[in-house]
């Protein structure tokens, strides 16, 4: 797919191909040769495919306290992508992303050698972010080849679609499953394509990684979320980790909540030993104009080891200054205040968190995120962020921004 190296899948892979293949069949077997939206041709649904590309530009400063340089990072990704038309429930689709430098690279995208300033991790270069295989008919849909895995709001696995180079997922796909029904969603992958890209020792993540999530409807509003991850990492082996979680959201009228329970402990051949817990309860609801949300989310930690989601968009929780990347050994807790409301045709958002350790009477530290994005036209749209983290415990005073541009086409 690009130049990195990629393991030959095992049996185990091919099985999980093969598998989802029948399964393929045996529903194509019984749904229509064609529909109303199939070309009538292979060659028709090729030259029916529709192409696109944008553009994002991004200037990321970072202050950190431990750095005498300040970071700027003034990057530019360029998309380009095609989606074939529909030939008796087949479909395909590939996507390239180049990430570009403009101007210095006075930052350390991780792979530059520029180590006298903070990271920024948006390396430049060239890949293929998804080249992939579908067949779906009524309520199936099977993919298989590199594509995008995001699950529910991304807290476990997703793309990290914040980064210039997107994290994607070299397996196969199942799912099953319409809104208000019973919804089965199964992967099989082995290798995550990382933001780092293909110049880094961390760029893959290989192995035997099975994703896993079932959701039902119990009545209207209310929902119950299953799910099972496990990482039998190869190239990352203390990483490896196996995940049992439950999450319930439900509708109380002018408010919405969430709860979520998990429990984790080492896979594969890692040579660690733990059992640690995962909890989040989180209330949201309308104050006029203004939407609220309210939440604690605590990532345990056992014998010194912490709860990880190394899949996950990571961006999008504990602050924006991505202090907790890695979980700390103590575990943390994280209370956080989010309150976001339509200003100027725009939304602008704030949000306040307080951390904790989880297993000592630690004080992480607090931060303060600010955020204001607004259409430009039905092509362009900015945005603007803000992160002031305050080190208490763990790492330094740390204050990020963002400009941001982007145009689809």
């Amino acid at each position: 797919m690009n130049s990195r190296t990629h393991p030959r899948p095992g049996k185990f892979p091919r099985l999980v191909g093969m598998t989802l293949l029948g399964a393929v069949s045996a529903v194509a077997l019984q749904a229509q040769a064609a529909d109303d939206n199939s070309a009538p041709t292979l060659l028709d649904a090729l030259q029916s495919g529709k192409a696109g590309v944008s553009l994002r530009y991004r200037l990321e400063n970072v202050d950190q306290e431990n750095f005498d340089e300040d970071a700027n990072a003034s990057t530019l990704k360029t998309r380009l992508s095609w989606d074939s038309g529909n030939y008796r429930g087949f479909t395909a689709g590939i996507e390239m992303d180049n990430v570009t430098a403009t101007g210095d690279e006075d930052y350390n995208s991780t792979v530059n050698g520029n180590g006298t300033y903070p990271v920024v991790a948006d390396p430049v270069g060239t890949e293929v972010n998804q080249a992939y295989l579908k067949y779906a008919a009524g309520d199936y849909s099977a993919t298989v080849g590199r594509q995008r895995i995001n699950l529910g709001d991304q807290r476990f696995v997703g793309g990290v679609g914040w980064r210039q180079n997107e994290q994607t997922y070299d397996g196969y796909r199942f799912h099953y499953g319409a809104a208000e029904s019973l919804r089965i969603d199964y992967s099989y992958v082995y290798n995550v394509n990382r933001i780092f890209g293909e110049d880094s020792a961390k760029g893959d993540l290989r192995g035997d990684i099975q994703l896993f999530n079932a959701s039902y409807p119990v009545t209207k509003g209310h929902e119950f979320a299953l799910y099972l991850l496990d990482l039998d990492l190869a190239n990352a082996v203390d990483a490896s980790s196996r995940t049992l979680g439950l999450t319930y959201t439900g509708d109380f009228g002018p408010l919405k909540a969430r709860l979520g329970y998990a429990r984790q402990g080492e896979s594969g051949d890692s040579s660690l030993n733990y059992s640690a817990p995962y909890y989040l309860a989180e209330v949201s609801g309308a104050l006029g104009p203004v939407n609220a949300k309210l939440g604690h989310e605590v990532l345990g930690s056992d014998n010194g080891v912490g709860f990880t989601t190394p899949l996950a968009t990571l961006h999008k929780f504990q602050g924006f200054a991505d202090q907790f990347l890695a979980t700390p050994g103590d575990g943390v807790e994280d209370s956080y205040l989010d309150a976001s409301a339509k200003v100027f045709g725009g939304n602008l958002g704030v949000t306040y968190h307080k951390f904790a350790a989880a297993e000592s009477a630690a004080n992480w530290g607090d931060e303060w995120d600010l955020s204001y994005g607004r259409p430009i036209n039905d092509t362009l749209a900015a945005l603007v962020k803000y992160a002031v983290y305050s080190a208490d415990e763990h790492g330094v005073d740390t204050n990020k921004l963002w400009l941001q541009l982007t145009a689809k086409f």
